[in-house]
Formats: structure tokens, C-alpha cells, sequence
């Protein structure tokens, strides 16, 4: 049986009407198991008038049938608990038991709901986000952040630091790993090496270092050793017209935003969040906690259905591959 997690993210957020939002979807022949508080679940699926039919467990290892289950840690005081440290208590919590699971084998996928990081940090969440925790938790040190969709996939390089600081971590090195495991991991997931076109930093990508040196003296480098070994890569490419390229299937984002505003712009009602480089799948919705539309069953479902299904197909694909090693290595043969 497939096992997929789903956490609860803030739930002072749209993570639990989402999770119901999301039942009427469910593969009847796998496992979910959702990791979140009772009590909270019990109040958004009162205030939408929906059903919440999980059976309650202790843990993973009492699943033994296909089915809706619940895991509760009991750490929220409250049924709807307002933006605070509680609610980003408890988003860390049930990530943290969610990801345990995940680490031992016992859950296939996760599909994990928006946390806030302001009062995650105010919890205790001394990560940048949900990504750095999951890379940290499984010993990961080459990890990236993927974001999906039919339309565009973009890998930003640098994620959530600041702009001034960009510069400083663009390097040959660097950027030749990151390529090396985007596209070995894309393969793992998807049975495919992708191309790859790499952003330049600077506008016009430097112009020939008329405008900053980074794109000629670290980027380029990058692209010529990467093409010797063999890689479809391209770059660096002017970031204002990149991505109206064609026959590139991911591209490669010095910095957060360079990458992350073409990707909402085309894709935030169907945008995923994939991590690259963990031992077992995770995904997320491309958005965050919304909490002016919390608990009104308003918020888009679409990048939330998008993430599940991501999330099932990719484990069903490594599940095969572990049944079947002849068919994993036809599949990743370079």
C-alpha cells in the first residue's frame, strides 16, 4: 500500500480546510494519514459543513488498511487558534512527527501544508523553511527546491536569503553540483534527464561582463564544464527573455525571485513544490498560510490537489523501481 503523510502546516492557516478540500480525491486503495490536531480538524470541518471521516492512531505502524487515518499530537489549547506561537508550534510539531515517520520507511510520500515562518521561529524553528528543515532531518546536503508544474519548472540556485548576499554564493563549483543533482534526481523521479537553461545573474546576463562579472567569470565556466561531461545544459541566459525559450524543461534561478515570479505568474493555480534530494517524496502547495481567507473555503485547491497527486505518482514510480531493479535501470541508463 501507497502510505502518503499530510501534514497540517498552521492551522490558523488554510492547511486544514484545504486537507478536507482535498478528500472527495483520495485513492480509495491508498493510506493517508494526516498529522494534525483532532480537535482543530473537528472545527474547520464544522465550520464548512464537511465531513471528516479519519480514524484516529497512534501511530503509522497500526495502519494495516487503506484509509483515511489521524494522527494527534494534542499540542493545540484551542479549536481555532489565532496566528501565534501556538499555531506555529504546532505546525513544527507535526511536521517534525510526520518527517520522523517519513525517515523509518514508514510513509512513502508527504504532503506538507504552508507553516508561517515568523511564528514558526517564534516556536522554536530555527530553519529558513520547511525545505532546510526536511534537508537537514534526512542528513541532506545536496537538496534543491523544485517548482512544478505542467507549464514551467523552475530550480532556484539561492532561496531565501538576502538579495545582497546572491552574489557572494554564485560559483562555478556550486552551480556544476547543483545541475549534477537536478538532473540526476529529476531522472529518479521522472525517468528523464532534463535540459536545463541556466540564468545569468546580471541583466542581459552581464553583457559580456559590461554589467557585473559573475555571468562570464563563474556562470559560463559552469555551462562549458557541465556540456563537456556531457550535460543538456544552456546558459547563461539573459533572465528577461529565458523563459520564452523553447525545448528547455527546467530552468536554473540564481535567486528566489528571478525564478519564483515567472513561475506564479503562469503557474500559481496549479504550482508545486517539489524537494529534490530527499530519500522519500515530499511536496507542498507553491503558497503560503493565507490567513485572511483561513477557514472560509475559498482558497484555491488547485496547487493543493496538485501536490497529492505529484505526491502519489512519484512514490508509486519508486515503489515500482523497488519491486522491479531491472526496470529502475533501464530507466535512469544514461
Amino acid at each position: 500500500m501507497i502510505k502518503i503523510g499530510i501534514t497540517i502546516g498552521d492551522p490558523a492557516g488554510v492547511g486544514p480546510e484545504l486537507i478536507l478540500r482535498l478528500l472527495p480525491y483520495l485513492d480509495p486503495e491508498k493510506v493517508y494519514v494526516v498529522y494534525g490536531e483532532k480537535k482543530v480538524m473537528r472545527a474547520v470541518q464544522k465550520e464548512l459543513g464537511m465531513d471528516f471521516p479519519a480514524q484516529e492512531v497512534q501511530n503509522v505502524q497500526e495502519v494495516e488498511e487503506p484509509g483515511l487515518y489521524l494522527v494527534d499530537l494534542n499540542v493545540c489549547d484551542r479549536e481555532r487558534p489565532e496566528p501565534s506561537v501556538t499555531s506555529g508550534k504546532v505546525a513544527v510539531a507535526y511536521l517534525g512527527r510526520a518527517v520522523a515517520d517519513a525517515i523509518c520507511g514508514r510513509l512513502h510520500g508527504i504532503l506538507t501544508m504552508p507553516l508561517h515562518k515568523f511564528w514558526a521561529s517564534r516556536a522554536g524553528f530555527s530553519y529558513q523553511g520547511q525545505t532546510e528543515f526536511l534537508a537537514k532531518a534526512c542528513n541532506c546536503r545536496d537538496y534543491a527546491m523544485l517548482m512544478y508544474s505542467e507549464k514551467i519548472k523552475v530550480v532556484p540556485f539561492t532561496t531565501h536569503i538576502p538579495l545582497r548576499e546572491v552574489p557572494q554564493r554564485v560559483k562555478k563549483e556550486e552551480i556544476v553540483k547543483k545541475v549534477k543533482l537536478v538532473v540526476r534526481e529529476y531522472a529518479k523521479l521522472f525517468g528523464v534527464e532534463p535540459s536545463v537553461g541556466v540564468l545569468g545573474l546580471n541583466p542581459h546576463a552581464g553583457d559580456m561582463g559590461a554589467i557585473g562579472q559573475e555571468d562570464m567569470e563563474e556562470i559560463l565556466p559552469a555551462v562549458e564544464a557541465l556540456k563537456e561531461e556531457g550535460y543538456a545544459v544552456e546558459g547563461p541566459l539573459s533572465p528577461d527573455s529565458a523563459f520564452l525559450r523553447e525545448g528547455l524543461d527546467l530552468y536554473l534561478c540564481m535567486y528566489h525571485d528571478q525564478g519564483l515570479i515567472p513561475f506564479k505568474l503562469l503557474a500559481f493555480s496549479e504550482g508545486v513544490n517539489l524537494t529534490l534530494g530527499l530519500p522519500f517524496v515530499r511536496t507542498s502547495p507553491d503558497h503560503g498560510v493565507a490567513y485572511d481567507i483561513a477557514w472560509r473555503g475559498v482558497a484555491q485547491i488547485g496547487p493543493s490537489l496538485r501536490a497529492l497527486k505529484l505526491c502519489e505518482t512519484i512514490g508509486e514510480r519508486l515503489c515500482s523501481r523497488v519491486e522491479n531493479p531491472h526496470e529502475r535501470r533501464h530507466r535512469l541508463a544514461p
